[in-house]
């Protein structure tokens, strides 16, 4: 079996070495550097997600994973999620077969709902319409990536009619994954439209996500289509030592969570429930190469994945950090993670 290793971001606002915020410029600037560096480090995919705050800066990801591709020859690039509730699809297909055409190949998509959903308000939608709009958006996709002229009819956007949609792809369809944080009607979907999956673990025990990967493939088997991959897809920080990395991660996962819970309803996290969630049953994958290795081999069975995205950095990281973690995830946590696996 084939195993990849990807590394997603939100270009998590970096500080400097004496804490001071950098600017969001520069840390996109920086996000484009660490993609590079991911490449030299051995990492198969590098992505980026969509957000739109203060301490987040990502609002057009596709960018900047552009300015990766034209600097790259091997690593596979893309989003890491995009919101397509709260996006044209037409313009999203656009945006990723043009940066498949730069990238010679390369490009990859996650959709999602928008579990952040600070895109909702910017944009104009409502989140009355939350569901509506991502079943909609998520089927036309599906049909754009079909190829050919395309015609549909909905609610949520103007109506297509044998509408030829550029740039064609050289190649076929480039790769199309629903991130799914623990929804079951979201995995039958997924499968229904042919998407791969992409489950988004953050929080608990990851072991309780395996009857989703079973649930998609018994789906994808009921439609008659051909099985498809799940990837995994959750936050940590590799460092020296298993206490170096908790020492740098901990602070900012407690700040990014606190800031966040009201919105997100999330529990505030404590000490004793970060060792839990960094321990050997927790989501959080932070520690040496050895502790992440390992926990990322047991997880990649227990779920039927192949894949396994680690979501790097946290605002407030240095970016020699976050470079660090990089150097280690690709030269030292893959290569022994592919050694407990074979």
């Amino acid at each position: 079996m084939t195993y990849t290793f990807g590394l997603d971001t939100f270009g998590d606002r970096n500080s400097d070495a004496d804490g001071r915020p950098l600017s969001h410029a520069q840390t996109i600037r920086n996000v484009v550097e660490e993609g590079l560096f991911a490449e030299q480090a051995g990492v198969d995919f590098f992505g980026i997600g969509e957000h739109h705050t203060e301490y987040f800066p990502m609002p057009a990801g596709d960018v900047v994973l552009a300015a990766i591709a034209a600097r790259t020859e091997r690593i596979r690039l893309g989003s890491a999620v995009t919101v397509l509730s709260s996006d044209d699809p037409v313009r999203v297909f656009q945006r990723y077969s043009t940066l498949n055409a730069i990238s010679g190949g390369r490009a990859e998509v996650i959709l999602g709902r928008g579990s952040s959903i600070e895109s909702f308000p910017l944009f104009g939608y409502d989140l009355a319409d939350y569901e509506e709009l991502f079943e909609e958006k998520a089927a036309l996709f599906a049909e754009l990536l079909k190829g050919g002229p395309v015609s549909w009819k909905g609610k949520t956007r103007a109506p297509l009619l044998n509408q030829d949609v550029v740039p064609h792809t050289e190649s076929g369809p480039f790769p199309v994954w629903i991130g799914v944080g623990g929804n079951p009607q979201s995995v039958i979907r997924a499968a229904r439209l042919g998407f791969s999956l992409a489950l988004a673990i953050i929080g608990g025990p990851p072991a309780r996500f395996a009857a989703y990967s079973q649930l998609f493939q018994r789906a994808l088997e009921k439609m008659g289509r051909p099985p498809l991959p799940v990837l995994v897809h959750s936050p940590g920080h590799v460092a020296a030592s298993d206490e170096q990395a908790k020492d740098e991660f901990w602070p900012r996962w407690r700040d990014i969570i606190t800031l966040m819970a009201p919105e997100r309803g999330f529990a505030i996290p404590t000490e004793e429930s970060f060792d839990r969630e960094t321990g050997p049953h927790g989501a959080l994958y932070v520690g040496s190469p050895e502790t992440v290795a390992r926990k990322i081999a047991t997880n990649l069975r227990a779920l039927g994945a192949t894949r396994f995205d680690l979501k790097y950095g946290l605002p407030g990281l240095t970016n020699e950090q976050l470079m660090t973690n990089i150097d280690l995830f690709g030269h030292q946590v893959i290569p022994r993670v592919r050694e407990l696996l074979s």
